[in-house]
């Protein structure tokens, strides 16, 4: 059996000598090296920003949506959205594992796993696609994938359907780094905190502001309003539209009565919102931006622009704990697993 890198630097096809993520093309030969864990597919979770620009594309037609994600899949090897650049994760059972892993991981052949790695970088071949959930990102295949040694996964809890598992897991990186970055005291403020990485992070920055804190939502309408409120997500509800810097910044002044907010956590799917994000946070504080759809150069000359000295976070999908922090608020929360269940399971 063929010997592999740590990285899957052994995959990669074009360009040669960079790791798989950032490369163009892999090989998605299933013939596993000996490092390698193959995964029996059952359902992949394409990354938010990813899959909004696919239904757009494809103006919302389920036919034309199988069509751009097989042709992605088959000429890059991997589910790397070319526009976007990001991919996702998937669900499935573990049907090999190479001899250089045994001994050396907690997997057997047979369990159901998460992979806590994105699409973007893991070898994938999509046999037949059999059904999409175009509402939750969601689309289960018949096909195949490779773990590197390397690559991150939970196995699937008992208490918790799979496919709820599967949209939460999708995020963790959001509330477990909610939880880190949010102090006794805090105001702050999670753009798009209605969606399914921003309702999660409402939850713990209200468990970690405390009672002297304060969490803002802001979403682009009203719709989720009372799903957000109702379930104690949040202390103010501001209806904005993130990619106006201007509107949001002057809704943020009069909540706050012009302190702005200690953290911003940007959770949207879209672009053009870094300076919404960057005006809201006052100097010395911080920006998380977890969105895929955020630009590096208009965040950090945006904010060279205005004269604010803020701390900006590139949103790490992971951190330590990430897994266990998510699933742990939906065991926690009957009221916010009530949602995900209905929105995401």
């Amino acid at each position: 059996m063929k010997k592999g890198s740590k990285f899957g630097t052994h995959r990669v096809i074009q360009p040669e000598g960079i790791l798989p993520q950032p490369a163009e093309i892999i090989s998605n030969d299933m013939e596993i090296y000996d490092n390698e864990i193959l995964i029996d597919v059952q359902t992949l979770n394409i990354d938010s920003a990813s899959f909004t620009q696919i239904k757009q594309e494809a103006h919302g037609d389920e036919a034309k949506i199988r069509e751009i994600m097989l042709g992605i899949v088959s000429k890059y090897g991997k589910h790397k959205n070319p526009v976007t650049g990001s991919g996702g994760m998937l669900i499935g059972t573990v049907e090999k594992i190479g001899p250089a892993l045994e001994g050396k991981i907690d997997l057997k052949v047979g369990d159901k796993i998460a992979t806590l790695v994105s699409l973007s970088l893991t070898p994938l071949v999509i046999d037949e696609i059999l059904e999409i959930r175009i509402n939750i990102d969601q689309v289960d295949i018949k096909g195949k994938a490779i773990l590197f040694e390397s690559g991150l996964y939970a196995k699937i809890p008992s208490d918790i359907p799979e496919n709820l598992a599967l949209s939460v897991l999708d995020v963790a990186g959001a509330p477990a780094q909610t939880a880190k970055l949010v102090k006794p005291g805090d105001t702050v403020l999670v753009i798009g905190g209605a969606g399914k990485s921003g309702m999660l992070c409402l939850y713990e920055a209200k468990k970690r502001a405390g009672v002297t804190g304060k969490v803002i939502c802001l979403q682009h309408n009203d719709h989720a309003k009372d799903r957000v409120m109702n379930a104690g997500l949040s202390d103010h509800f501001v209806v904005a539209d993130a990619t106006n810097a201007v509107e949001v910044l002057e809704k943020i002044s009069a909540i706050t009565s012009d302190k702005m907010c200690d953290l911003v956590i940007n959770c949207v799917n879209v672009p053009n919102t870094e300076m919404s994000s960057i005006l809201a946070t006052k100097d010395d504080g911080m920006v998380y931006f977890f969105s895929m759809a955020t630009s590096f150069t208009k965040a950090a000359l945006g904010a060279e622009g205005v004269g604010k000295d803020v701390t900006m976070i590139v949103g790490n999908g992971y951190t330590k704990g990430h897994a266990e922090i998510t699933l742990q608020i939906m065991r926690e929360s009957k009221t916010l697993r009530d949602i995900y269940e209905t929105l995401y399971a």
